[in-house]
C-alpha cells in the first residue's frame, strides 16, 4: 500500500513547564516524520489516564525538556511508516498506540511510535474509541491478574477500585475465580461497585476501614495488594494484610512516598514492590506480547471496555484535564481533533 498524503503542520497540545493543566496551550507543530522502523499514526482519539496527569506535574517515570506534547497511548490510522521492515505491515491499519517517551505524546493529530510494540493492530470489532483506551488499563488489568494467578493467589487487594482500571479488575477477578477486595474513597463508590458485582468493598473513609481491611484480608486469605494511592495507604495495607504478605505499588495519587515500618519487614516477612506496564511488557518475548493483545482485544467489549464520560477536542486540553481531576470515576475523559 502507498503512503498516504499527509499535511505538513498539525494541532498539537503542548506543555510549557511541569506544573499541571494551567501549563498546557495549543499550537500548530510540524508533523513529526517517522524514522528506522517507525509508523506516524494518524490520531482519533487519545484518553486522559492518571499516568498523564503525574507526567504533566512532572512526576512520572521520564521528563523531557519541555516544550512537549503529553498524551501517553491513542488510536488512529497508520499514514507514512519510516525505512526498515517492520512499519511496513502497518501501513493503511488501524492501531492502539503508545508515546515513545521522548515528548512526541498522543495529544496531537499525529504521533510517531515504534513498529515494535509501539504500535498494536485493532480487530476489527474494536471502534477508534475504544481502541484509544485499550492498552494501558486492559493490558495493566491483565497483569494484575496474571500475577496473582502466577503466585498462586485467590484473593488479593486493590485499592482506587472505583477507577476504570479498578473495574476492569473486578471484571476480570469475578471470570478467572480470584477475588477482589476493592477499596475506594466514597459510599457511593461503594454502591456502584456491588451494583457492577463486586462482593467486598471497602470505604478508606470510614473510622474502623483498618479493621475493616484487616478482617476481610485475613478472612479471604490475601497476601497479595495492587496499590495506586501509597503514602499512609501502604502501610495500611501492610499493617491489615496477614504475615508473608506483599504489596505491589503501581502508582502515587497520593504524591506522597510509600510508608512502611521496619517490623513489616523485618517481623512479618512483607515486602513492597514496583509496577511499571512497559518494562513489565518488555520482558515478554513477542509471541508472548501478541497473545496477551489477541486475549485482550476479545474481552474489550466485556471484561476490558471502558466507558466514555466526555470528549473534548484538542483546543479545550486544559477544561479536559481540570474535567478529569474533579471526578476521575465514571468513565474516561477523551481527547480528540477537532475534524
Amino acid at each position: 500500500m502507498a503512503q498516504m498524503q499527509v499535511p505538513d503542520q498539525m494541532t498539537a497540545v503542548v506543555l510549557d513547564s511541569y506544573s499541571g493543566a494551567e501549563a498546557l496551550r495549543v499550537e500548530q507543530r510540524p508533523v513529526p516524520k517517522p524514522g528506522k522502523d517507525e509508523v506516524l499514526v494518524k490520531v482519533a482519539a487519545s484518553p486522559i489516564n492518571p499516568s498523564d496527569l503525574a507526567f504533566l506535574d512532572g512526576e512520572y517515570g521520564f521528563k523531557n525538556p519541555p516544550p512537549v506534547v503529553p498524551g501517553g497511548e491513542g488510536s488512529g490510522t497508520v499514514v507514512a511508516v519510516g525505512p526498515g521492515m517492520a512499519g511496513r505491515y502497518f501501513l493503511g491499519k488501524r492501531v492502539a498506540c503508545l508515546s515513545q517517551g521522548k515528548g512526541g505524546g498522543t495529544w496531537a493529530e499525529y504521533v510517531v511510535t515504534s513498529a515494535m510494540g509501539g504500535a498494536l493492530p485493532l480487530h476489527q470489532s474494536v471502534s477508534l474509541e475504544q481502541g484509544a483506551m485499550s492498552i494501558i488499563n486492559p493490558l495493566t488489568a491483565s497483569a494484575f491478574l496474571e500475577i496473582a494467578k502466577k503466585g498462586g493467589h485467590k484473593a488479593i487487594v486493590l485499592t482506587a477500585a472505583a477507577s476504570s482500571l479498578g473495574q476492569m479488575v473486578n471484571r476480570l477477578g469475578r471470570s478467572e475465580g480470584v477475588q477482589v477486595i476493592s477499596v475506594v474513597r466514597r459510599d457511593a463508590q461503594v454502591e456502584w461497585l456491588k451494583e457492577q458485582g463486586a462482593t467486598i468493598v471497602l470505604n478508606s473513609s470510614e473510622a474502623d476501614f483498618e479493621q475493616q481491611l484487616h478482617d476481610a484480608c485475613h478472612q479471604a486469605e490475601a497476601h497479595l495488594a495492587f496499590d495506586a494511592v501509597a503514602g499512609p495507604m501502604t502501610r495500611q495495607l501492610l499493617d491489615a494484610l496477614p504475615e508473608r504478605s506483599k504489596v505491589i505499588v503501581y502508582s502515587c495519587l497520593s504524591y506522597e512516598g510509600p510508608q512502611a515500618g521496619a517490623d513489616h519487614f523485618i517481623f512479618e516477612g512483607k515486602a513492597i514492590d514496583g509496577f511499571w506496564l512497559g518494562p513489565w511488557i518488555n520482558d515478554m518475548n513477542l509471541i508472548q506480547i501478541l497473545m496477551m493483545w489477541r486475549r485482550a482485544q476479545k474481552l474489550m467489549s466485556t471484561d476490558l471496555r471502558s466507558e466514555v464520560r466526555v470528549r473534548y477536542p484538542f483546543e479545550e486540553a486544559e477544561q479536559a484535564v481540570k474535567d478529569y481531576l474533579s471526578q476521575m470515576t465514571g468513565g474516561k475523559v477523551l481527547l480528540t481533533p477537532s475534524q
